[in-house]
């Protein structure tokens, strides 16, 4: 069996709910996002897991904890798998930052790879970061099933730099949905996407639609 990496968006916060930029610590699942974890869990339990690899935020944090709770086992987490920094955008609306910070917001949607929201974090800063992380899995886990927990910026970033994409062109080649399961193996000839935002593992009432690229959180 080769690697297997099932990267797994956060499930829903009030600021994915409300389409906010978030890159913040402290930040809660909704009721519904906590549903969508305990989904997540039921689900995948019974896989053969190497390791969870998760961010730091506890929005990441709460989408895995159920499924930690089932099988015992224990999160790493890694700093290179945060969500990309949204800097003085944190907390804001699209339509707020294009107000307020217009000249940075356009400058940001043209190429997120080498512009930042104001005062935040490159794509490709992120990329670098993530892909340390990527590396040092496949040198501890070079087959099995690794858990990747992060976010919605992050792991589309991350898919991009695994599939040779322009990084910069992350928000308009790739959707990742809340709790969306994508699945990337590791082949001899190269990563290879098994699945992409597969959102199954979610009743119909909890699945949300793709909400477009308002915001990153």
């Amino acid at each position: 069996m080769p690697l297997r990496l099932y990267l797994l968006r956060n499930a829903e916060t009030e600021y994915c709910r409300t389409g906010r930029y978030c890159s913040q610590d402290g930040v809660a699942l909704t009721d519904r996002g906590q549903q969508m974890a305990d989904y997540f869990a039921k689900a995948y339990h019974h896989l053969d897991w190497k390791a969870i690899f998760c961010s730091p935020l506890n929005h990441a944090a709460a989408t895995v904890q159920p499924l930690c709770q089932i099988t015992g086992l224990g999160v790493q987490q890694r700093y290179g798998l945060r969500e990309l920094s949204f800097g003085q955008w944190e907390g804001m609306a699209p339509a707020t930052v294009n107000k307020t910070f217009h000249d940075d917001y356009i400058r940001w949607l043209a190429d997120p790879a080498w512009n930042t929201p104001t005062q935040g974090e490159k794509a490709m800063q992120v990329a670098r970061r993530s892909s340390n992380v990527l590396a040092e899995i496949e040198d501890t886990y070079p087959d099995g099933n690794v858990l990747v927990v992060s976010h919605k910026a992050t792991l589309r970033i991350v898919l991009c730099t695994l599939l040779g994409i322009d990084v910069g062109r992350y928000r308009d080649r790739l959707a990742m949905p809340v709790t969306a399961v994508s699945l990337v193996e590791q082949m001899d000839y190269g990563p290879f996407v098994r699945q992409l935002n597969n959102c199954s593992h979610l009743p119909l009432h909890l699945r949300r639609p793709w909400a477009g690229n308002g915001s990153d959180s």
